[in-house]
């Protein structure tokens, strides 16, 4: 009893138990033969399975489109969206729904994922964040719809649509082909609908909200929006201008060689786009030069937005950090940004989030090291630790972009991965809170100053 009134009391808690409730419910259905086109995947892939795809991650160990019947399929697809959205949205939604008044616990969860405040009531927040999910993932599977009828039935061009564009709005990176979207490479109207999808679920619900009820085309039309949404909107649109521009750069002569001009162009501007949160690839991951390996690994540390379907440190944060850092050589205390000052409770969550990020990493990268090369000598191991790094911050960043080392990790491997997805998807610092004592000290030693950098 004690155990239950814990976790009800503390939203954080009540976020993790219900994310692993439903990861727990996912592993059973997958393991279930329907679920398997051939024999069954085991409890380990199940349950890593279930993880990427409730933690919209998008690594596999099993090759979607071979290994699963409709049904898992269909499973997934439950577990992505469900993921994506949040157990405590659709909960709460249901609850409204049925006419019932959600609890408290509830109404904080989904405040403190889709704002920065608690200004908006919860019909208001679970209207857009339904009507957006509604038309913008309907929008995706119209305009898909005809890219993939040559050389499909209308039925399994229907299906398609509808996994690869949920999957693409929910940044869960799951796709149905065995190659992600490389055979597709060349085909512009595709490209440009996935990576719309993928920007849409990245930027947060509270972004497109304020754009729905603010914007317009007049001049000064951005002045209007608040500098949360300011910071999201061009930190986004600079990490995907120079991503595109680094990453063809660095592959022009390599996996990108083969393909005519524009295609270059939009392949390198596809895998910016998709390399922070989504995961789906149209580049060979594993031919890529260690340089654009590491420059990926950097896209997906940083994520998507705060209040979207993806992982990372969210792009606020990096911004956050970079303007603090600025500020701080030109002489002033405070990071500065659209005529507007940062808090410092806002610049202090930031520190907290990127340094339990690099911790997480860190310790998940030892941990494989263990599981995976042991104490073979780094002569006979060349390679292993940056593929085994990059599957981390994939992980991490719920990405899914692999450089194909996923399948072969021994079943430990397997489980800490999951535990990386798990604690990407749902944010250290939500983690670190949940296990925090309930107590917080209110009083501070006297202050003393120390010798840094």
């Amino acid at each position: 009893m004690g155990i239950s009134k814990s976790i009800v009391r503390s939203p954080a808690r009540t976020t993790i138990t219900g994310f692993a409730l439903l990861i727990l419910m996912g592993t059973i259905l997958l393991m279930l033969p329907a679920a398997t086109t051939g024999k069954a995947i085991g409890f380990v892939n199940a349950l890593f399975t279930s993880t990427s795809a409730v933690c919209v991650t998008g690594l596999t160990v099993v090759d979607t489109g071979t290994a699963f019947s409709p049904f898992g399929q269909s499973v997934l697809l439950i577990l992505i969206q469900t993921g994506g959205l949040g157990i405590m949205t659709l909960s709460t939604l249901f609850l409204m729904l049925a006419r019932r008044r959600p609890g408290f616990t509830g109404q904080v969860m989904v405040q403190d994922t889709f704002t920065h405040s608690r200004e908006r009531n919860i019909s208001s927040i679970l209207k857009d964040v339904v009507l957006f999910t509604c038309v913008i993932e309907g929008l995706g599977i119209f305009l898909m719809f005809p890219c993939f009828l040559p050389g499909h039935a209308a039925q399994e061009a229907l299906f398609l649509s509808v996994f690869h564009s949920i999957s693409a709005f929910c940044n869960a990176g799951f796709s149905v082909f065995s190659d992600s979207f490389v055979g597709y490479r060349g085909n512009w109207a595709l490209n440009l609908v996935v990576c719309f999808l993928i920007v849409s679920g990245g930027l947060g619900f509270l972004v497109m909200s304020e754009i729905r009820r603010k914007f317009t085309f007049k001049r000064r039309a951005l002045s209007r929006l608040s500098l949360h949404s300011k910071l999201v909107l061009s930190t986004t649109a600079i990490l995907i201008v120079s991503g595109m521009f680094l990453i063809g750069i660095m592959e022009w002569h390599n996996t990108l060689a083969p393909l005519s001009l524009h295609d270059r162009f939009l392949s390198a501007f596809f895998q910016s786009v998709t390399a922070r949160t989504a995961g789906f690839n149209t580049m060979s991951i594993g031919n890529m030069a260690n340089e654009t390996l590491f420059f990926l690994m950097l896209l997906m540390f940083i994520g998507a937005s705060p209040g979207s379907c993806g992982g990372g440190i969210k792009t606020t944060t990096l911004a956050t950090l970079v303007l603090l850092g600025t500020s701080r050589l030109r002489g002033q205390e405070r990071p500065q940004l659209f005529k507007r000052t940062i808090s410092n409770v806002s610049v202090g969550k930031a520190i907290s989030v990127a340094i339990l990020s690099m911790f997480v990493v860190c310790g998940g990268v030892m941990l494989l090291l263990m599981t995976e090369i042991g104490d073979v000598p780094h002569l006979l191991s060349r390679g292993k630790f940056l593929e085994l790094l990059f599957e981390t911050v994939s992980a991490f960043g719920t990405v899914g972009l692999s450089t194909g080392t996923t399948p072969g990790l021994s079943d430990m491997g397997k489980i800490i991965l999951s535990g990386i997805m798990f604690v990407g998807r749902l944010g250290p610092l939500v983690v670190g809170v949940a296990v925090s004592r309930d107590s917080i000290s209110r009083y501070y030693y006297a202050e003393e100053t120390i010798m840094v950098g």
